[in-house]
């Protein structure tokens, strides 16, 4: 459980002597939030270890499939600082995130913290996080979020094509929240000054705030296939419908639509630009990038 808003704003006037300082040594801290993740979380724990990232808080919503296995692995390993079992079904994805970052900040000594999801993967060029966050005297970091264009034929860790944001959707015959879709920046953020982290982890706010981009760029394996697309909508969905709260998630709401009409599966091909896509590549929309695979490949991750 979180303070209320005053304390944490208390708090936040108490940090004042620390909030803008440089840290050459910081401790980062990530939060994941996982539900039925096998497939990835493993690569997501291993990357970002070798990435720089020191502990894991992680909340385990309802997973049923290995992933609590998983998680119990790398938390005797010493990884994983605590895992948070929630059992809710109304996805109060913000409270659920909140709840761990303060507990990155009063319980395990995190000077910065990168609140993530599983499919995720924050990379900086010099090969540790770290190296965004020794220097500055800014409290939040903006990262660039770039897609990966799913591919069927293989297995995701071998992809090397993303995606840039298409304007004029009807052009291509995409769907209205298709993988071409303008990414907003994620944030990596100071512990001290903290005070809320926004519905998707794209904002947050900080006391005093002092916002800098960063190189850190966060690779999105947002859809991985048809199948895991339709369980990942449908589910969403559902929880959506329970969430009290009527901002974010406006995608899920969109293909939950669908799918009460039937017509989720016809529009996946517009997701990602089946019909289109030898125009997306020669008008620059897909471009060949290497860099998770290589990585992959160096950590043993393929």
């Amino acid at each position: 459980m979180t303070p209320p808003l005053a304390l944490k704003l208390l708090r936040a006037v108490g940090d004042l002597p620390r909030t803008l300082r440089r840290t050459p040594r910081p401790r980062l801290v990530m939060t994941l939030l996982v539900k039925n993740e096998a497939d990835m979380l493993e690569h997501n724990l291993r990357f970002h270890r070798a990435m720089g990232v020191d502990g894991f808080i992680v909340t385990d919503n309802n997973s049923t499939d290995a992933t609590p296995d998983i998680l119990r692995r790398y938390a005797e390993k010493g990884w994983i600082l605590e895992i948070i079992h929630e059992p809710a079904t109304d996805y109060e994805q913000k409270a659920w995130v909140d709840r761990m970052v303060w507990l990155a900040k009063t319980r395990y000594g995190a000077d910065w913290i990168i609140n993530a999801d599983a499919d995720e993967f924050w990379y900086h060029p010099d090969g540790n996080l770290k190296a965004a966050m020794t220097a500055t005297r800014a409290n939040v970091l903006g990262c660039t979020l770039r897609s990966f264009l799913p591919d069927d034929t293989r297995p995701w860790t071998e992809w090397d094509r993303t995606v840039r944001p298409v304007e004029n959707y009807e052009a291509y015959g995409l769907s209205l929240y298709s993988v071409f879709e303008r990414q907003n920046r994620k944030v990596a953020h100071r512990a001290d000054g903290y005070v809320q982290i926004s519905m998707g982890n794209h904002k947050v706010k900080m006391f005093p705030q002092h916002y800098a981009l960063s190189d850190i760029t966060v690779y999105h394996y947002n859809i991985r296939g048809r199948a895991q697309f339709l369980a990942k909508m449908i589910n969403g969905g559902q929880q959506l419908l329970q969430h009290r709260g009527r901002h974010g998630g406006r995608h899920w709401r969109y293909f939950y639509a669908l799918h009460q009409q039937g017509k989720l599966e016809a529009e996946y091909d517009k997701v990602i630009g089946v019909t289109a896509r030898d125009r997306l590549v020669r008008d620059g929309y897909i471009v060949t990038d290497e860099t998770m695979p290589r990585l992959f490949r160096k950590l043993g991750l393929t």
